[in-house]
């Protein structure tokens, strides 16, 4: 084990926070430790307190019907269904009938249900099966999501099962979303089980050594775990959905990974290049460590625009991505240094890959930054690139041969990308359901059976709530209009509660939420009454849905690209490589959102994958997967322009700082994206299709910008605009010099710009400039 070399910190060179962290290191590593302790404490339980529905608008039409109903009527909204199957004598058998009616009875009696109703006590004959064989017992609990649920898990025990010559089985709305949560928190915990070793075993695989690949696991970790806690304090306020938590865990684990391998393969490049511990934590938190917090901020940017939208599912990603992001980003600017101070260069120890070489010098005579990251090759004309045999040179060599062929790969590419992602145009938009949950789920059992063998499917159909004084012969009118309409299958009522009020159930043909129910939906709020009319269902929440995510789309939009222009213009001085930065990164999308349409709406894969494709895609899914997948992209867009920003400002090459960027980054980005994706499908390994699709199409977006649009795209079209890429009005250049943010940890010297390709004075040390593979 070789001498941990250190100099004591001195003053200058690095900002107060800077020598803070370097000063101090065991005190900041048990500040850290301490918070991270309480965080597990205050964290605890999150999932129980969370919700797993809000894809309704609180300020919608059906939103404001559905809570008036269930004030006034309970019984017009049951959210939870015993089904009561009665085998071969049927539901009408004297004996099935009583024992149905003494459950209706003891159900009625339980506190925090209401509006108990079943086939026996109303004769509908929407809730008898058509075989004769099942009837249904239908109520409504009461209060907010997590209790109801509390109210569900004490009574479905004592009514679930052999009843005499009865069985009982439980569905509903409430049921479902219940199981749901309860199926994503087991899911989670095996994705975690999944992700953690098998990214341990990459990071070794990148790192060589086990100290430097337990560094990114320790700043997930911590993220993971302070958002958790985030994340209960925010409960105490508002509706947080329990989808957000996965999330947390692949955002925690694949950007604490991205910051991670930024930080130290910077710290091994300066440890290579002869710095002492110290100074070279203090030139990697002033070079690197900008970058990373600028990367934070522009995914956080790209998160934080969900929060424009009502439903508070898309809300809920928000809170969670913001506090993850910003989370890894400290941990990596406070922890990571600390503990980097204290290892010096035994963060090079244990390095697992010696036992698979033989031949090699000694680990202290090159100090790798990752895999093969040597410092540059000699082909790149200067001796600041370090020695020759690095094998990032394989990036530099398809730089230059994408640059030589610009035009083919530039069309090509995005030819190829605009066909993958074509299927969207074909996208259909629905509501979550049952189905979202795999077929052996009791409550998806129950709605299975509902949805095949009962008229109407019990509890899907629309609810037309009616308010002002009216008469008899005004409410039988008004009926039969809506029987007429065309589309309506049936239409019943009204029921009545005392003067002023009263609902009439319309029963849709077709699909419960399909496209001639949203029709329906219309033509019931626009049909003459002589008062005033709302409308709820499931149909109608996802028309509501699709209205307020139109209308808040183009903010949400709106916010992303435009703080996005303007942090790479910070990073960059241009205004042309901003525009680029965002056509490009909604280019790498098309790929995810073709697969999204193909897989899960068409139901390609669907055996494979294990789900079941139910014809659309839930409303808000796109605009979530949207959210998250642009900002990573950002993500590891910005590591390439900095490092090609950096090499232009100090040469004024174009070409070649492309080239150096990508030859530099190359094996950085897709190290990360790789790791990423591996969390990402463990995400995706879920049982519950909205998860599912998450996982893996933002993992397919994570490869595709990685190893497509960086790698191919890019290139070729900064090579196509050439030195105009770096072009900025007067005005524009001198505000970006003087509020700038630059990964040099000096000023540009006299090639900035020239297109001389001379040297600065800040680069004339020979440092190395590793590549990562």
């Amino acid at each position: 084990m070789s001498e941990v070399k250190k100099t004591a910190p001195r003053g200058g060179g690095g900002g107060g926070w800077t020598r803070f962290v370097t000063a101090r290191p065991r005190l900041t590593l048990l500040v850290a430790l301490v918070l991270t302790a309480l965080a597990v404490l205050a964290g605890g339980g999150v999932a129980d307190r969370m919700g797993s529905g809000g894809w309704e608008d609180p300020a919608a039409e059906s939103t404001y019907a559905t809570k008036a109903l269930e004030s006034r009527f309970p019984g017009s909204q049951p959210n939870v269904l015993l089904l009561v199957d009665a085998g071969a004598p049927g539901v009408d058998a004297p004996d099935a009938a009583a024992e149905a009616r003494r459950l209706a009875e003891r159900l009625d009696a339980e506190p925090g249900v209401d509006g108990v109703g079943s086939y026996w006590s109303t004769g509908s004959p929407a809730l008898r099966s058509e075989d004769g064989r099942q009837g249904v017992i239908a109520a409504r609990i009461a209060g907010e999501e997590k209790d109801a649920a509390a109210v569900l898990d004490r009574i479905a025990p004592a009514y679930r099962g052999t009843h005499g010559p009865v069985e009982v089985s439980l569905g509903g709305e409430l049921a479902v979303r219940h199981e749901m949560q309860t199926v994503i928190q087991e899911d989670l915990l095996r994705a975690e089980l999944i992700a953690l070793p098998l990214t341990l075993v990459l990071l070794v695989m990148v790192f060589g050594s086990a100290v430097a690949a337990l560094l990114p696991l320790g700043v997930g970790i911590v993220a993971i775990l302070g958002t958790n806690a985030v994340l209960r304090g925010i409960t105490e306020f508002t509706d947080v959905s329990v989808f957000a938590q996965n999330l947390t865990t692949a955002l925690g684990l694949g950007l604490a990974i991205d910051y991670a391998l930024f930080v130290v393969r910077r710290y091994r490049e300066e440890l290579a290049a002869g710095a002492d511990t110290y100074t070279a934590v203090r030139t990697t938190l002033r070079t690197a460590g900008r970058t990373v917090l600028f990367s934070a901020l522009t995914v956080a940017v790209s998160l934080a625009a969900m929060l424009v939208f009502p439903q508070y599912f898309l809300r809920s990603f928000a809170y969670a991505g913001i506090a993850v992001v910003l989370l890894a980003a400290t941990a990596a600017l406070t922890l990571l240094p600390a503990a980097l101070v204290l290892l010096g260069d035994r963060v090079n120890a244990l390095d697992l890959r010696r036992l698979l070489r033989r031949g090699r010098a000694p680990r202290g005579a090159t100090t790798e930054a990752v895999r093969g990251d040597t410092a540059g090759s000699a082909a790149e004309g200067s001796p600041r690139y370090g020695s020759p045999g690095d094998d990032g040179a394989g990036w530099g060599r398809a730089a230059a041969l994408v640059m030589r062929r610009a035009p083919v790969f530039a069309v090509v590419t995005t030819t190829g990308l605009v066909l993958l992602g074509l299927p969207f145009l074909g996208v259909k938009f629905g509501t979550a359901d049952d189905r979202q949950l795999p077929v052996t789920a009791s409550s998806r059992v129950v709605q299975d059976q509902l949805r095949d063998g009962f008229p109407g499917s019990p509890g899907g159909g629309l609810t037309v709530l009616a308010e002002g004084e009216a008469t008899p012969a005004q409410y039988a009118g008004y009926r039969e209009r809506l029987a007429a309409l065309d589309g309506v299958a049936r239409a019943e009522g009204p029921v009545t509660a005392g003067r002023g009020s009263a609902y009439f159930t319309v029963v849709p043909e077709g699909e419960t939420v399909g496209a001639d129910a949203q029709r329906v939906v219309g033509e019931l709020r626009a049909a003459e009454a002589p008062f005033t009319t709302t409308v709820t269902g499931p149909a109608a929440v996802l028309v509501d849905s699709k209205d307020a995510i139109a209308d808040r789309l183009p903010w949400a939009a709106g916010i992303i690209v435009l703080v996005t222009l303007l942090l790479v213009f910070l990073l960059t001085g241009s205004v042309v490589v901003p525009v680029q930065a965002v056509l490009l990164n909604a280019l790498s999308l098309t790929a995810m959102f073709g697969a999204v349409v193909w897989v899960f709406q068409e139901g390609h894969l669907s055996g494979l994958l294990g789900f079941t494709s139910t014809g659309d895609i839930e409303t808000t899914l796109p605009v979530l997967m949207f959210c998250v997948a642009f900002g990573l992209s950002m993500d590891y867009g910005v590591f390439l322009l900095s490092r090609i920003k950096e090499e232009y400002d100090a040469t004024g090459d174009h070409e070649h700082s492309v080239r150096f960027g990508l030859r530099h980054t190359g094996g950085l980005i897709t190290a990360a994206a790789v790791i990423l994706a591996v969390v990402m499908v463990a995400i995706g390994t879920s049982r519950v299709t909205n998860t599912k699709m998450l996982g893996l199409g933002v993992a397919l977006a994570v490869l595709m910008d990685a190893m497509v649009v960086r790698s191919l795209l890019v290139p070729s079209v900064m090579k196509l605009t050439g030195r105009l890429t770096w072009w900025a009005p007067g005005p524009l250049r001198r505000f970006h010099d003087r509020f700038g943010i630059s990964e040099t940890d000096a000023p540009a010297g006299p090639g900035t710009g020239d297109g001389t390709g001379a040297e600065s004075d800040a680069d004339a040390d020979g440092r190395a400039y590793s590549a990562v593979r």
